[in-house]
């Protein structure tokens, strides 16, 4: 009897698959527009009530992306203010939505990366992924590997779609 064999397993592919890294329950977002009257006016004091009244310890270790829901006109000290309510709990604070953090945790995490294990190598970029990684994660994560990589593809081992091939 025959036994079958992993020749995906067996190759000297390398597998970057950015959903290893995805949050999970890490970022948060925050609409302010529930702190505005009517989710449209600042009106200073109130404002400053309901930061005061908010309890900021639920954003303990949390990866905090602050919006407007709405198309209120903000002063500029708006976000920075509720910033300094958010500053002692958080691990990162970021003025946009879900995916803005998405794409800013990724950097972060692109950006101290050892990426020795795939020098010179065949690389697939695991795409087809289970979880919402924004397209932009992909873009980034790329740059990171040309400068390194022998080729990449993106996709499954079954069914890649080559993008780069060094000419080294």
């Amino acid at each position: 009897m025959n036994e079958i064999l992993n020749k995906v397993a067996q190759s000297s592919l390398k597998i970057f698959d950015l959903e290893e890294n995805f949050p999970e329950d890490k970022i948060v977002s925050i609409d302010i527009s529930k702190w505005l009257f009517e989710e449209y006016i600042l009106i200073e004091k109130e404002f400053r009530n309901h930061l005061k009244e908010t309890d900021w310890s639920i954003y303990k270790d949390k990866y905090v992306a602050l919006y407007c829901s709405t198309d209120a006109i903000l002063p500029a000290w708006t976000f920075a203010l509720i910033t300094v309510y958010l500053y002692s709990y958080a691990s990162k604070i970021i003025q946009g939505n879900s995916e803005t953090a998405i794409i800013d945790w990724y950097q972060n995490i692109l950006d101290k990366k050892d990426y020795s294990e795939y020098q010179q190598k065949a690389i697939i970029l695991k795409g087809c992924s289970k979880k919402e990684v924004p397209a932009q994660v992909y873009t980034y994560a790329i740059q990171k590997l040309i400068p390194i990589a022998k080729s990449i593809m993106f996709g499954e081992a079954c069914s890649a779609v080559p993008l780069f091939k060094s000419t080294k």
